[in-house]
């Protein structure tokens, strides 16, 4: 049986915590930032997890 491909751009997007869980970076926060207000930005630096829903997916493209 061969090795499963890890999808490339998924690597780069989540990362595996200690506990089994995965973590993600929010979104709208890469460019246009002028419109966007201080509040709207500082909470788009914290880091989310994953929706149990979408998680064995997302497990899937990372080879776990």
């Amino acid at each position: 049986m061969p090795k499963t491909k890890t999808n490339s751009g998924s690597k780069k997007r989540f990362t595996l915590t200690g506990t089994g869980k995965i973590k993600r970076k929010h979104a709208y926060k890469s460019h246009i930032l002028t419109k966007k207000t201080k509040k709207q930005k500082r909470n788009l630096t914290h880091v989310g997890l994953i929706a149990p829903a979408d998680t064995p997916r997302v497990k899937a493209l990372l080879g776990i």
